[in-house]
């Protein structure tokens, strides 16, 4: 499972690359506007810093609707850095653009998926990962897992190749239970992640080891 950090935020960025298992990065326009980045320059030199700092992976969001201003866009972002992943939202002309930039050897995210019906569309249009959003879907009282289990049966059934991100994380339960259903990818907040080192029988067992060290060694 690939571990993509959900935020613009570029100290939290180098954390989780630190920590040696990040995959990737995911942004969007309200997380750019929460780190005070505003204007397309910045916006762009913003999305150079990020991709400095990771392996691969940089999820970069089109803001246009309209299938020209998606492509347009969307050139202008792949053109930014090898590492670019361009974000276009499961819309009619968003399925379009998905098509245009598969064919030309861009990779896509298709963001905004809430039911199997979208994820299997823009999968037939060539999009490299799909983006589930449990957190929003949970809000609602909808079953999340079980949108992930059956986009996972559908792309099994027919071999594509598409991966299943799933977004919108909110907790280290969340990512567990999508490793469990076979989601090629999560991403979140750090917290998510680094909530996944937290027992407190490993706590506890740590306290203990350090005490007994100490009688040991007489201090």
């Amino acid at each position: 499972m690939k571990f993509f950090i959900d935020t613009a935020n570029l100290a939290q960025i180098k954390e989780a690359q630190d920590l040696g298992v990040l995959d990737g990065v995911t942004t969007n326009p309200s997380l750019m506007a929460k780190e005070g980045i505003s204007g397309d320059e910045k916006v762009l030199q913003h999305y150079r810093d990020i991709c400095a700092i990771v392996d691969d992976n940089v999820s970069a969001e089109v803001i246009s609707t309209d299938f020209d201003g998606m492509i347009k866009e969307g050139l202008a972002l792949a053109a930014l850095d090898d590492k670019i992943v361009v974000k276009i939202p499961m819309i009619k002309d968003g399925i379009k653009a998905l098509k245009y930039f598969s064919d030309r050897g861009i990779r896509t995210n298709c963001t905004l998926i809430f039911s199997a019906g979208q994820a299997l569309l823009a999968a037939k249009a060539g999009a490299t990962y799909v983006s589930p959003f449990l957190g929003r879907l949970d809000d609602i009282g909808a079953d999340s897992f079980g949108l992930i289990e059956d986009i996972r049966l559908i792309f099994d059934n027919y071999g594509y190749e598409t991966q299943i991100l799933a977004a919108s994380i909110r907790n280290s339960v969340h990512i567990v239970e999508c490793a469990k259903i076979g989601a090629d990818v999560m991403t979140g907040p750090l917290s998510s992640i680094l909530g996944l080192l937290k027992h407190p029988l490993t706590d506890s067992g740590l306290a203990q080891f350090l005490a007994d060290h100490a009688k040991a060694a007489g201090k």
